[in-house]
């Protein structure tokens, strides 16, 4: 997994004293991103937008939609009529003047390609439809962009929907289900004349649809995509290169097994300027090709392939960063995300394929709940519009749909405000922690302390994270006097947007140690989860390591009496609530895990444990402490088959109880209430995977006596984590200062 970088205002200044030159300060575009991500105000449509093009400072869109209405209306509300089609205006979002309507008699017409001619100045459009404007046509049509007529020379019968288009000066070129043009058959692409539609002699052979097409820069070559596997009677599957003369001349093929059988290329983009065009694709299974694939235009040999899973369907290329729509979920083969929420809109260098900082993000939306569907830049001005269209019905959480933008400036969108921890152990320190900040647009950010009310930061520090990437950062004020007590608030910045200060968050400083925390610490926690926290996803870490988590489903908070003196604890409802460590860690060799726990539960549920999937039920899953339906605990790990330890006593009574489960080279043991319950030492070697650890529940899918319930429903507070192995004397001190000051 790719890591990002944390770097402390006192990591700083000793890379200075050494000459290393850091970070560059916060700035609100990252470099290289190129555009915001914060969308701009733009007109909504009630369907599907399936294709745009740009002209003139106008954005035209294509789609299956009846209706246009503002930003911020609800669905039926201030609409206007649209058939199929509309444009706008790339600045502002509002409609422009061309506005025909596509339809057919039987009621399902849809624009599905779009583009506008070398010149500017004629739009083609493609789909299935028998009038545009009012002008009897077949699937294709031409539009006078100055007059917005829809051309009566132009009217090529198409038989078959049209799902991509491109224009050069004297000829379209188009596929998709094409089966015949006015009467000669066609298999699946065809051209025509640019100047009167007569059909053309290009006519490649390719046995199932097209979904996308691109010429060479010099013309000479066609670039064909879809769901094909053969072209011109050879073996090339989704993907193909032909002369753009007859398309009888297979230039490049990519036989079956270049890409998976079950994976189809959805849209092609050509840029010369990386004298390279990109894919996207979508594959049907697990684990099959989904993501973007750079080749060069020189020989048309793959130059590399980002195999994030997600069903990409449209690229675009800006100042070198390869933007794509698609509803990716697993980008772990490529160093970043792992299985986890959808994510639609991503950026990555075209030349070195890793994510970039820029992450705003659609939902699934309608139709087949796939997101944006298409990708168009427009320029006025010194201003880039990045112009989205597809299915969604949220915009970076708010309802907005089939159409968004971003532009290249001004950035103004803060990072959304941290959330902070402030706890005091001992009466030395008091230790303020955060989880950085998310930037949608920018992963470095600068953040400042403030205590006590002052104006003037006593701290300030830069940290990295990502949607998926959280790390906690922290800051140890060692200028307090015991029995005194401190607020402090944080900022986050991305160097132009400043958040507003975080909460107060307050802590007196103890007159002595508390000492259950230090000795917890002392013992050599490097995951410490007190769940003191009020409110919040934020799960703090009181160790050294930072090692933060994120709680999921809104646990309850602030549950007291905690396990120890002076803490709380949370409540989980035993379904949908759970806390994940925010870091992935490699398999543990030897470890221990702890926790407190009260539940009357008789359905049982995990209550401390390993996985390879922090925000979906794990695939991967051991070295986990679990309660039977009966109240009964058991520690288990797969090494390579189950092996677990059960207690013969119940511990469902609604009382706090203590658990420590160790694995090393001599074995495991399972501890409750500071005694040990039971060991076994050949249980050794327990699964290997990268994981996260995982409090509250995960799977226990084929695990000895399952519980009902996956989850446990109760309340768990001081859960630690160590890498070491717990003696039984450090396990029996720990039980017995439950109840020391």
């Amino acid at each position: 997994m790719r890591r990002w970088p944390v770097l402390t205002a006192a990591l700083a200044l000793a890379a200075a004293a050494l000459g290393i030159v850091g970070p560059p300060p916060a700035t609100a575009l990252q470099p290289p991103v190129g555009i915001t991500a914060g969308n701009l105000p733009t007109y909504q449509t009630n369907g599907i937008v399936w294709a745009m093009a740009q002209s003139g400072g106008d954005v035209f869109a294509g789609g299956t939609f009846s209706t246009i209405r503002p930003p911020g209306a609800a669905a039926g509300t201030s609409e206007t009529a649209a058939g199929n089609f509309a444009s706008f205006n790339a600045a502002t979002g509002q409609p422009a003047g061309c506005q025909p309507a596509f339809t057919v008699g039987s009621n399902n017409a849809t624009v599905r390609a779009l583009a506008v001619s070398p010149d500017g100045k004629t739009l083609y459009a493609g789909g299935f439809f028998g009038s545009a404007g009012g002008t009897g046509v077949s699937s294709l049509a031409a539009i006078d962009l100055a007059t917005c007529a829809v051309s009566t020379t132009f009217r090529p019968a198409v038989s078959g929907t049209v799902r991509t288009i491109v224009a050069t000066d004297d000829a379209v070129y188009f596929g998709g289900d094409v089966t015949s043009v006015d009467g000669t058959t066609r298999h699946r692409y065809a051209a025509v004349s640019a100047a009167n539609g007569a059909l053309l002699p290009w006519a490649p052979d390719v046995d199932n649809p097209g979904r996308a097409l691109a010429l060479t820069p010099n013309g000479k070559d066609a670039i064909l995509g879809g769901d094909f596997n053969t072209v011109d009677g050879a073996d090339s599957h989704s993907l193909a290169v032909v002369d753009a003369t007859t398309g009888g001349t297979l230039v490049k093929a990519y036989p079956t097994g270049f890409f998976d059988a079950a994976s189809v290329t959805k849209t092609i983009y050509v840029d010369p300027a990386s004298n390279s065009f990109y894919t996207g694709n979508e594959g049907t299974g697990g684990g099959v090709f989904d993501g973007r694939a750079r080749f060069s235009l020189t020989d048309f040999s793959q130059v590399w392939r980002d195999n994030c899973l997600g069903a990409t369907q449209t690229v675009a290329v800006y100042q070198s960063v390869l933007y794509s729509g698609s509803h990716a979920h697993d980008c772990s083969s490529m160093g970043e995300y792992p299985n986890s929420v959808r994510k639609h809109l991503l950026a990555e260098p075209v030349g070195d394929p890793h994510l970039v900082s820029w992450f705003p993000d659609t939902n699934d939306g309608i139709g087949e709940q796939i997101g944006p569907r298409v990708m168009s830049f427009s320029s006025v001005g010194s201003t880039e519009y990045l112009w989205v269209g597809g299915e969604f019905t949220t915009v970076n959480g708010t309802a907005q749909q089939g159409l968004t933008r971003f532009p290249s400036s001004p950035d103004t969108t803060a990072p959304s405000l941290p959330q902070t921890s402030v706890t005091s152990i001992n009466p030395k320190s008091v230790k303020v922690s955060w989880q950085s900040s998310l930037d949608l647009d920018d992963s470095l950010l600068t953040y400042r302390v403030y205590r006590n009310g002052s104006t003037t930061p006593i701290y300030t520090t830069t940290g990295s994270s990502l949607p998926w990437v959280r790390p906690q950062i922290t800051f140890t004020d060692t200028d307090v006097t015991p029995g005194v007590k401190y607020t402090y608030r944080v900022s986050a910045s991305d160097g132009t947007n400043t958040t507003a200060l975080s909460p107060n968050a307050s802590a007196t400083v103890p007159t002595s140690a508390e000492a259950y925390p230090t000795k917890v610490l002392a013992d050599g926690a490097t995951l410490y989860w007190r769940y003191d926290a009020a409110s919040g996803s934020y799960t703090a870490d009181s160790s050294a390591s930072d090692d933060s988590g994120v709680s999921v489903g809104g646990p309850v908070h602030g549950v007291t009496p905690g396990a120890v003196p002076g803490s709380k604890a949370y409540t989980f409802n035993g379904t949908s609530q759970w806390t994940y460590s925010d870091r992935q860690h490699p398999q543990p060799k030897q470890y221990s895990v702890e926790a407190w726990f009260k539940t009357t539960t008789t359905k049982g549920g995990k209550i401390i444990g390993f996985g390879n999937d922090p925000t979906q039920t794990s695939v991967h899953y051991d070295k986990h402490i679990y309660m039977l339906n009966s109240g009964q605990l058991v520690f288990g790990i797969n090494s390579p088959k189950v092996q677990t330890i059960t207690t013969s006593a119940k511990y469902n009574n609604g009382v706090w109880h203590h658990v420590v489960a160790t694995e090393g080279t001599g074995g495991s043991k399972l501890y409750v209430d500071g005694v040990l319950k039971g060991s076994n030492t050949a249980m050794t070697g327990s699964e290997a995977y990268a994981g996260y650890w995982r409090v509250g529940g995960d799977n226990l899918n084929g695990w000895p006596t399952r519980p009902t319930s996956d989850d446990l429903a109760g309340s768990i507070d001081e859960a630690a984590v160590y890498p070491t192995v717990l003696t039984a004397a450090q396990v029996a001190s720990h039980y017995a200062l439950r109840t020391a000051g």
